[in-house]
């Protein structure tokens, strides 16, 4: 057994007996880390005396390398994103970052998914190289702005020209289209939402927010993600490939996935250019 297996089976099994430890607070909110775990080498028969014994069940979603990969969603709109229960889809904003973003594609290739990554424009221009690791490696892609400006504090034609410039950036270092995109610190308008739908883009909204950009330990960030995602039981989880703490709590947070029967969906763009309309140019007014 590998030693990544080892210490994802180790993380999963102090996910599953709920060994973690409240340790601190985070703007109000409780964060965890957890208390050491022995790893698993085989299944065992769950009783009191072992609480971080798994059920066979969850020892073969857990040992099953193709247990976590679900369909390719076809989508041409935010409203065709439409996920069954204890279905997911990963995204990834902020990158492309040298070693980080490496890192965490041989995560998912390890586990057998797909993930979205939405790239700052200036980021896969300085990293071109990586950008296209993402693409050869079968991810989608989609921009996050050229500069990960505020659109709210933009004019309209200032977010415009941002939005445009960091799609063009992305799309010219991947030799790929980025048609999805979202807006950065979800900063949007019900304008900005209708022009990038009108001209071709997917807007990626977030239902499950891993909080990974805040200052807490790896473990702290699967606990919160987790935790979230059972309350809701299906969604679009924001992640961030340019943090270390995100690398590494990835094999543990798939692990836990999987154990718990959800399925990693990857999305791809199938619409077509659209009509523009003179309600949703430029000088259009809400």
């Amino acid at each position: 057994m590998s030693v990544r297996v080892l210490c994802a089976a180790a993380a999963l099994a102090c996910l599953l007996s709920s060994c973690a430890n409240r340790s601190q607070t985070e703007n109000g909110t409780l964060v965890t880390s957890f208390a050491p775990a022995k790893a698993l080498s085989s299944p065992k028969k769950a009783n009191a005396d072992d609480p971080v014994a798994l059920t066979p069940a969850a020892w073969g979603r857990f040992n099953n390398p193709k247990g976590l990969a679900g369909r390719t969603m076809d989508v041409s709109s935010i409203s065709d994103i439409r996920l069954r229960d204890k279905e997911v889809v990963l995204t990834f904003d902020d990158g492309p970052m040298p070693k980080k973003t490496e890192k965490i594609l041989a995560t998912l290739d390890e586990y057998g998914v797909k993930a979205t990554f939405l790239m700052v424009g200036e980021m896969a221009k300085a990293h071109p190289e990586v950008a296209r690791e993402v693409v050869d490696a079968g991810h989608t892609i989609g921009s996050h702005t050229y500069r990960h400006a505020d659109l709210a504090h933009l004019s309209f034609d200032a977010a415009i020209a941002e939005i445009e410039k960091g799609r063009n950036a992305v799309s010219s270092v991947t030799r790929d289209d980025a048609d999805f995109f979202r807006f950065p610190y979800l900063a949007d308008s019900r304008k900005l939402r209708q022009w990038v739908g009108a001209h071709g883009m997917v807007v990626m909204d977030v239902q499950i927010d891993s909080k990974d950009y805040f200052g807490v330990s790896p473990a702290a960030v699967a606990t919160r993600t987790m935790n979230a995602l059972r309350a809701q039981r299906k969604g679009i989880i924001l992640l961030h490939d340019i943090h270390n703490r995100t690398a590494a709590m990835l094999p543990a947070l798939l692990t836990q996935l999987r154990a718990e029967g959800y399925k990693v969906v990857q999305l791809r763009y199938g619409g077509h250019a659209p009509m523009l309309t003179a309600s949703l140019d430029r000088t259009s007014h809400d």
